[in-house]
């Protein structure tokens, strides 16, 4: 008998994240690879990288990624006001890429009505 799960997503489930090379070991061992290495201190530091991360999981809109860096940035220093000023940051890049591509509509209205 199948159990349904009352929601999407469970906050359990990032703890298995490892588990995506599964059936294809070579390529989660690569992400992996290229993860860490991307995500190690370098012309940027852990913290601000980490921030980025929480930005990006919040206009992706990954509640497992929000959980994640929520508590990645704050065990590498940050603190709430810079996390949430990286979160506006997030917030009004999607809301300028959304309304930027309105030009893309105006175009094709005024090609329309020529």
């Amino acid at each position: 008998m199948e159990t349904k799960r009352p929601y999407y997503y469970d906050a359990k489930d990032l703890a298995h994240f490892g588990d995506i090379g599964r059936v294809n070991k070579d390529l989660a061992a690569s992400y992996f690879s290229y993860y860490g290495k991307a995500m190690a201190g370098g012309a940027l530091s852990e913290r601000e990288k980490a921030l980025i991360a929480l930005a990006v999981a919040h206009a992706l809109k990954c509640p497992y990624c929000i959980d994640a860096y929520t508590s990645s940035s704050l065990e590498k220093g940050a603190d709430e006001e810079q996390m949430s000023e990286a979160v506006h940051v997030a917030a009004a890049m999607v809301a300028g890429i959304t309304l930027v591509h309105s030009v893309q509509m105006m175009n094709k209205i005024d090609d329309l009505s020529v």
